[in-house]
């Protein structure tokens, strides 16, 4: 299916501020003091601003195919940046803010990036820690520069001249052009994204964003590099707007509709929600800086849509759920009878029929109680929900399924331009991450792994042509490393990663992924890994959800918990969760022994890619001691 587009993301905001206008495009939360109202940009505003940007890095030098890297967090700042660059004819290089050091050092390093735009003095500061790594980096700019909030100064200053505000900031680029980092340090030399010197005419601009053609690189997104340094996926306009296309046809859109965004802008799945609201002329809400703020501002922001991790859900089922428990056996009780009568109602409600009777009765019972209110948790005005990056838990699919909060879950990757199934209004089924879009032909190989073809299948990873060969075969089908299954209706199921094949000791195959999903549906357990490679059953370890234990505590009248993990009560309730997963499990990948461990695995502390995927090797390495101890114990009796 075909629709009004712009021919590529580098005329994107011209494209849009012609025919949406003052209609508000940006909605974000003013940073300075501590929060605060909310403010509006409109589509015409930000193509000024975006201009602004694109004139100051022409003006810098910034050519065609230039590499322009941004980092930092989700905001509106993020958008200018990044629509700007792509006007100037660079390619994007998102960097994860929490990236370590010898990440970014590569990243910056790997993909040559001439420009880096960064959030703040701090990451100016990391930047300034690496530079000497960095041959090809000749500008840092900031889009703080300490005077105020940026994303209103751009809102107001970003005017077409470029002129910003400089307000005795840090000092512009000298006129002889050198290198903008050559003291070394933030604060001296460093420019500003509202302040950059002298810009290029805006004919020069306009002329050089339409002269990127669809098959022109857009961005070198960076893979997590779970096992191996990140490699930097090229994703064209073209990959992109196919893409794009496709997912909207299913997930539709109307007039006034709002798409709240707190995930990483550095993450493709966030990029594409990015263009998607730009194109179909929503107005794109950023978070306001904090995660813990985001259940808060969704009740002031009332979205239509809403992009985000599995956690998020769950926390909103893990939360009802507490409550519902510190009432008592009787409130639990009330809570279980009514998601069996909201999922009995939303089942007749999608053939088409209606309730009546005792159940209508019991569910607007539960509307008033429960239901509503849980939707305006999300705002109420709430129609499409998309999760992804991980499964998420059934039982928190189906509570907000009977709350009428639409959840669909999707697939795809990185090399796929984030999208490769998707479930939608007109195609859900729990436990599946949907169908194929029409713009990806997927089937699945003799040994399960899905295979992926279509136009958006990205170009190949940046300088790697061997590392790119081992996934991308010559009949262009994109190897996932994913394992799968498609039922009779032709909705996929995702079982695991074929890399991380457990084979224990006398020879059985075992995948982690449903074994950790299953320990993970305890509301006492935030990761769980399984072990077993070459050893002669599976074990676990585990680490505690700091919040649910907590509130477990403050219940039971128990004084906060020094050392939750070496508590006994703690660990009878995980030992209860184990057995409940283990009953869901064959015999042979059952978990015959857990520890639990101290704290979180973190992406600071190495054991997590900034995505939040597990690196295994680090987590093994560093905890080898506690799981040869597993195997030197007596296993709990949940073998059945």
């Amino acid at each position: 299916m075909s629709r009004q587009r712009p021919r590529t993301l580098a005329v994107l905001t011209e494209w849009a501020a012609e025919r949406y206008g003052g209609a508000p495009a940006l909605r974000f939360r003013s940073r300075a003091g501590g929060g605060g109202g909310w403010t509006d940009v409109g589509y015409t505003a930000l193509r000024d601003s975006v201009r602004a940007v694109g004139r100051g890095l022409l003006a810098l030098g910034v050519r065609p195919d230039d590499r322009v890297a941004i980092l930092a967090e989700t905001r509106p700042e993020w958008t200018r940046a990044y629509f700007g660059a792509l006007a100037a004819g660079a390619v994007i290089v998102p960097v994860y803010p929490t990236a370590g050091e010898e990440e970014l050092a590569w990243v910056l390093a790997d993909s040559a990036a001439s420009v880096v735009i960064c959030e703040d003095a701090a990451q100016a500061e990391r930047v300034a820690a690496v530079r000497a790594k960095l041959p090809e980096l000749r500008h840092v700019v900031l889009m703080e520069d300490g005077g105020g909030d940026a994303a209103a100064q751009g809102a107001r200053g970003g005017d077409a001249s470029g002129e910003g505000l400089r307000r005795g900031g840090p000092a512009p680029l000298d006129e002889g052009g050198g290198d903008a980092f050559s003291s070394g340090a933030p604060g001296r030399d460093v420019l500003v994204l509202d302040a950059l010197p002298g810009p290029a005419p805006v004919e020069e601009l306009l002329a050089r964003a339409a002269s990127r053609t669809p098959e022109d690189v857009c961005s070198l997104v960076y893979t997590s590099g779970t096992t191996g340094p990140p490699k930097g996926c090229r994703l064209t306009h073209g990959n992109l707007a196919v893409v794009d296309d496709a997912s909207a046809a299913l997930l539709g859109s109307e007039e006034g509709d709002v798409l709240y965004l707190y995930l990483p802008l550095a993450h493709v799945f966030a990029q594409l929600a990015q263009q998607s609201a730009l194109v179909q002329g929503r107005t794109l809400c950023y978070f306001g800086g904090s995660v813990r703020d985001v259940v808060a501002e969704l009740r002031e922001v009332r979205p239509t849509h809403l992009p985000s991790v599995p956690r998020l859900f769950e926390k909103v089922h893990a939360g009802a759920l507490s409550a519902a428990e510190s009432q008592g056996p009787e409130a639990r009780a009330r809570f279980d009878a009514a998601i069996r009568t909201g999922l009995e109602v939303a089942e007749l409600r999608a053939r088409g029929a209606q309730p009546g009777g005792a159940l209508l009765a019991a569910w607007k019972a539960a509307e008033e109680g429960l239901f509503a209110p849980v939707r305006a948790a999300f705002g109420g005005r709430l129609r499409v929900a998309i999760t992804g990056a991980a499964p998420i838990a059934p039982r928190a699919l189906e509570f907000l399924r009977a709350c009428g909060v639409p959840v669909f879950e999707g697939y795809g990757m990185t090399e796929s331009s984030g999208v490769i199934t998707i479930s939608h209004p007109g195609g859900l089924r729990p436990g599946t991450v949907g169908r194929p879009v029409d713009c990806c032909e997927v089937r699945i190989a003799e040994d399960g792994e899905v295979l992926a073809r279509g136009p958006g299948i990205f170009a190949g990873y940046h300088g790697a042509p061997e590392a790119t060969a081992a996934v991308l075969d010559p009949d262009g089908w994109l190897h996932t490393g994913d394992v799968g299954a498609f039922d009779g209706d032709g909705f996929l199921r995702i079982t695991g990663r074929k890399k991380d094949l457990v084979i224990t000791s006398g020879g059985k195959n075992l995948a982690p992924a449903p074994v950790e999903f299953a320990l993970q549906q305890s509301r006492w357990i935030s990761r769980a890994i399984m072990i077993g490679d070459r050893r002669p059953y599976p074990v676990a370890l585990l680490t505690l959800d700091a919040e649910e234990i907590a509130a477990w505590a403050e219940r039971e009248g128990l004084a906060p918990l020094a050392r939750p993990a070496g508590h006994p009560t703690v660990r009878e309730l995980c030992r209860k969760a184990v057995d409940a997963a283990n009953e869901q499990l064959s015999g042979p990948a059952r978990i015959r022994a857990f520890a639990i461990i101290d704290g979180d695995f973190t992406v600071a502390d190495g054991s997590l890619t900034p995505t939040l995927k597990v690196r295994r090797a680090v987590i093994a390495e560093r905890y080898a001691s506690e799981i040869d101890a597993l195997y030197h114990h007596r296993p709990i009796k949940s073998e059945k």
